[in-house]
């Protein structure tokens, strides 16, 4: 149900080494149009990510550091991101220039765990490497919203077949689903209350499903706040 990683990442990935120079980390990124490239080494271990900002950022710290007359403060030249920047724009290599270590994903993760860790470092990719940190493919931003981007039939259908037919058994034809615009609505009934809410719980796995709206009806209420009574 939940797509893998390895099923929607590109696997022709553009990559550099450490010694590439400036601009050649530069034309890589405009000739295959994509705005971060992993930085390999001789056995195609990632060691770092290269990407637009980094090579901007050389030329605005060069601009803002180095015309004169100008004198930038004191915290920007003794603190450790004023030392930082300064050391990447003296740098004209991808080693130099880089980000590291590289914010990677193996193949086997979920679209859903690539998303998050794009998210909480602020990335628009991710290198998927293998157990030995070997360079096997990009995932981007885009590759990851396009699972999302589902036919509303195709969803209808996964749920039904892989989820209502298998986990309701004998219950599952007296279900009906609706599908609009990936917002799935349940309606029919079950035998138990738990049948209900499980099955709500799974739909709302399945790639493609913006939310789901049970109007499950049940036979017999066997949660737990139920027992209480």
């Amino acid at each position: 149900m939940r797509v893998k990683v390895n099923e929607i990442m590109t696997r022709d990935v553009a990559s550099v080494n450490g010694s590439t120079p400036f601009k050649d980390v530069a034309e890589t990124l405009i000739a295959h149009a994509v705005s971060a490239v992993p930085v390999v080494d001789a056995e195609a271990h990632v060691i770092g990510v290269v990407s637009e900002a980094d090579l901007l950022r050389k030329e605005e710290f060069r601009e803002q550091f180095y015309r004169e007359g100008y004198q930038p403060p004191l915290r920007a030249r003794l603190g450790w991101e004023g030392r930082k920047a300064k050391k990447k724009a003296a740098g004209d290599t991808a080693a130099a220039l880089m980000t590291a270590p590289a914010v990677t994903i193996t193949p086997g993760a979920s679209t859903v765990e690539a998303a998050r860790l794009m998210e909480e470092h602020g990335i628009k990719r991710l290198p998927v490497v293998d157990e030995e940190g070997r360079l096997l493919g990009i995932v981007s931003r885009h590759d990851v919203i396009k699972v999302f981007v589902r036919q509303d039939g195709d969803i209808a259908h996964e749920v039904r077949e892989e989820i209502l037919d298998r986990a309701l058994l004998g219950s599952a034809d007296s279900v009906r689903i609706k599908v609009v615009n990936g917002i799935v609505t349940l309606s029919g009934s079950v035998d138990r209350r738990s049948d209900s809410e499980i099955t709500a719980r799974m739909i709302q796995r399945v790639n493609g499903v913006i939310n789901v709206i049970n109007k499950l009806e049940w036979e017999k209420d066997d949660t737990p706040s139920s027992w209480k009574g």
